[in-house]
Order: structure tokens, then sequence, then C-alpha cells
């Protein structure tokens, strides 16, 4: 009966393991908080305080040049840009709509102008749209370490 009950904990632990891709450093799903609680966290944030954080989201969008960012849906209308920890890992460029759990730094952080042209331009955006970006922006950010991608 112990052999029947470890092999049914080794598969079920095997399976769940299974059903996330991981980028950066190993970490585990199991104690992410959920979404809508990280974005009263982050509203609470100044510019220049950190917190450390794990969030299960969904992704909005991947940079289409080399997947070196993404923006999660916080909820409310929403985002956090998300960067990683020195570009040492980079996403898939086609995981719109997909889950994801995130390990790092969460910030506060208002973005120069160039950098928000940078970000456009990478998403995609058109000439005139680029253009069109003449002001900072208050923005949600993380910095993360780790990413385990929902299959």
């Amino acid at each position: 009966m112990k052999y029947a009950v470890v092999v049914f904990l080794a598969l079920f632990l095997g399976c769940k393991n299974e059903t996330y891709k991981s980028f950066g450093e190993k970490i585990i799903s199991d104690d992410a908080i959920e979404v809508s609680s990280m974005l009263s966290h982050y509203k609470v944030l100044k510019e220049g305080d950190t917190l450390d954080t794990k969030i299960t989201a969904k992704v909005l969008d991947v940079c289409q040049s080399k997947g070196c960012w993404m923006v999660l849906d916080l909820g409310e209308d929403q985002t956090a840009r998300v960067k990683f920890k020195d570009y040492g890992f980079f996403m898939p460029k086609d995981i719109k709509g997909k889950e994801v759990v995130v390990n790092g730094k969460a910030f506060v952080n208002v973005m120069p102008v160039d950098e928000l042209r940078h970000y456009a331009e990478d998403a995609g955006k058109t000439k005139e749209e680029i253009a069109a970006i003449v002001d900072t922006e208050k923005t949600y950010s993380l910095l993360a370490d780790g990413v385990l991608l929902k299959q």
C-alpha cells in the first residue's frame, strides 16, 4: 500500500511540474499571489520602493523583437511591465493571453519618453503611434528573476 501511495504522489507531483515551462531561476507556483491583490500593493508603493513578490497573471503583450519584456494584466485597466534580471533570459514571442507566474521585485517607475517610444517600437506600433508619445508615464514594473509559463 505504501508503494502505491508513493507512486501516486510521484506521478501527481511530476505531472504538476510538467504544466509549466520554466525561464530564469527555478521557482515554484505554489506560493504565488493572485494579480488582484498585487494591484493593491502597487498602489501604496512610492517611487524607489521595491517589494519582493510572486504573482500569477495574464500576458497582454511581449516584445516582438527578442522577447525581452512582457506586459501583464493587473486588472482595473492597469498593467505591469516586466523586464528580466540581467537580461538573463527571454520569453517566447507568442505568449499573449497565456498565464504566467512571475517572481521578482515589484516597483513603481516614471518611464521617460524615449523608453516609452522604444517599447512601442518593440511592440510593432506605427511611426505615427510612436511619435504621439510625448509625456512620461508612471508605470508599475517588475524585475523578474524567474518565470513559469503555463502550458
